[in-house]
């Protein structure tokens, strides 16, 4: 069922890194974004997918990787993304679509998700040097979103916001993260 898929495509961002996805899997899943809507039908988004140790290592540093979690640098080795898929838009067919990039995004971490894997959309991070460490011409095309993907290895548990209305993302003592989400009646006008 769908809403099962949605509640499993969470925001993961450590996972079991020695667990490689294959790189058919990983095509596969963006092979599933042709199939998308676009704005237009412009389909202006190109894909990169960078699974090999060096350009996961060149890509890492770059990122920034949980706004709300001020005292966590990001995960440990052991514990980063099998691999990434970086969004770049091309200048060339037109003008950038801000919806196209979360279609897009959404559609791989469903894709990730209901393979067993997991992912985080990450829009923190350093565009320059990403894009000249993956040789990616920035006259021609922007770099717009990363995505981390692997097998995840925390738990995210989904929780109702409370009376504080707090919506932000946390994690207990044991390294549990819990993500508030508004109850239905709380989001219908």
């Amino acid at each position: 069922m769908l809403k099962d898929l949605l509640k499993a495509s969470r925001s993961y961002r450590r996972f079991y890194e020695d667990d490689e996805i294959p790189k058919e899997l990983l095509e596969n899943w963006v092979d599933n974004v042709r199939y998308a809507p676009s704005a237009a039908n412009a389909q202006t988004l190109k894909f990169k997918i960078c699974t090999g140790e060096e350009e996961r290592e060149g890509i890492f540093p770059w990122i920034r990787w949980a706004a709300a979690l001020e005292d966590w640098r990001g995960p440990e080795p052991g514990e980063r993304p099998s691999a990434y898929v970086v969004i770049v838009n091309d200048k060339s067919l037109g003008k950038g679509r801000g919806a196209d990039e979360g279609i897009c995004a959404q559609t791989i971490m469903l894709s990730a998700a209901e393979a067993g894997y997991g992912g985080c959309i990450i829009g923190s991070f350093e565009r320059e040097p990403v894009a000249e460490y993956l040789g990616i011409d920035q006259t021609r095309y922007s770099v717009d979103y990363i995505l981390a993907l692997g097998r995840p290895k925390e738990t995210v548990i989904l929780t109702d916001v409370g009376e504080d209305g707090k919506t932000a993302y946390y994690r207990d003592r044991d390294g549990i993260h819990f993500v508030p989400k508004r109850a239905l009646r709380d989001i219908l006008l």
